[in-house]
């Protein structure tokens, strides 16, 4: 383990994402000093003078690259130019210019998309580029897929200590609501508080019901990432999940529990599946030392009760 002085100056990209937002708070719990942030406002992470002076500027010793475009199957089919553009740019302003200003260390979050549509299950790191990608979302999976190549290739080429995690499918306080934009587990916490408050006697869910998905509370993604930045030196991503899945029914059954809809659920089974089964083997991780703590349950409580706080679907908005 390398412990990072708590002085340090450590880079949060992405800070008022679901993720960045996350590791800023478990930054703050664990008794760092000198987190640097910039609002989009004030700084486009597409425009790469503008990072370069940033980095200039701030010269900061660790980085943590969690900005980026994300959305569900809706927004991906939708707006696939986007997202490969602005990812691209993000990964490669940000990687480029903290190699040339110095810095100590960077993690980049990459996803569990990046992975073969069919990947023999549970997914192993080696796995990546065997075989063809999810369509839905092929334009940002390949744009995470040159992130994590552009750190190896820093680190091999110039020595650069950057380091990748790909995370599976996360939630928590602070996600996107957006029943066009957000990913499916946020996207079903509305739909079901909406269905409850309006008294709504079905409430109909895309697909089959049948894929497997795991999701990971971003509480402990931050935390994983800390450990890793920390504890981790190697060119290989490391999975990040709960070595766990459920069926897309079981989850909006668990979801409707929760947030009290007592309606019929009907699946449109016209709308896409997406991947079949996206479950990551989390084994390597796990040997380093750091598991899950938040069970599936008592994260989707937590969440629903931040979307409750921040005034329902007026979250969304």
């Amino acid at each position: 383990m390398v412990e990072i002085n708590k002085e340090a100056r450590v880079y949060v990209a992405g800070h008022r994402g679901l993720v960045g937002s996350a590791i800023c708070r478990a930054l703050k719990s664990a008794g760092y000093t000198n987190v640097i942030t910039r609002p989009r406002a004030e700084l486009d992470l597409c425009d790469r003078a503008a990072v370069d002076r940033f980095f200039g500027a701030e010269k900061p010793d660790y980085v943590f690259v969690a900005a980026a475009k994300v959305g569900g199957i809706h927004a991906n089919n939708t707006q696939p130019a986007a997202f490969i553009h602005d990812n691209l740019s993000i990964e490669i302003n940000l990687i480029d210019a903290a190699y040339r200003h110095g810095a100590e260390k960077l993690l980049f979050l990459g996803s569990s998309c990046i992975y073969p549509k069919l990947a023999p299950q549970p997914i192993r790191e080696e796995y990546l580029l065997t075989g063809e990608l999810e369509p839905t979302n092929e334009p940002y999976a390949i744009a995470k897929i040159a992130g994590l190549k552009m750190c190896e290739s820093y680190r091999r080429q110039y020595g650069f200590n950057a380091i990748s995690v790909m995370p599976t499918n996360i939630y928590g306080p602070g996600d996107n609501f957006d029943l066009e934009t957000g990913h499916v587990l946020p996207a079903l916490i509305r739909k079901a508080h909406e269905a409850k408050v309006s008294g709504a006697k079905e409430m109909g869910v895309w697909g089959t019901g049948n894929p497997r998905r795991e999701f990971l509370h971003v509480d402990d993604l931050a935390d994983a990432c800390l450990f890793c930045m920390q504890r981790y030196e190697d060119s290989l991503a490391l999975n990040v999940g709960v070595g766990d899945d459920v069926t897309i029914r079981e989850l909006v059954e668990t979801v409707c529990d929760v947030v009290g809809f007592e309606g019929e659920l009907v699946f449109d089974t016209s709308k896409p599946d997406g991947t079949p089964r996206k479950w990551l083997d989390v084994g390597r991780l796990a040997d380093l030392g750091w598991r899950a703590k938040i069970g599936l349950r008592d994260g989707i409580t937590d969440t629903y009760r931040w979307y409750l706080e921040q005034g329902g679907a007026l979250a969304a908005e």
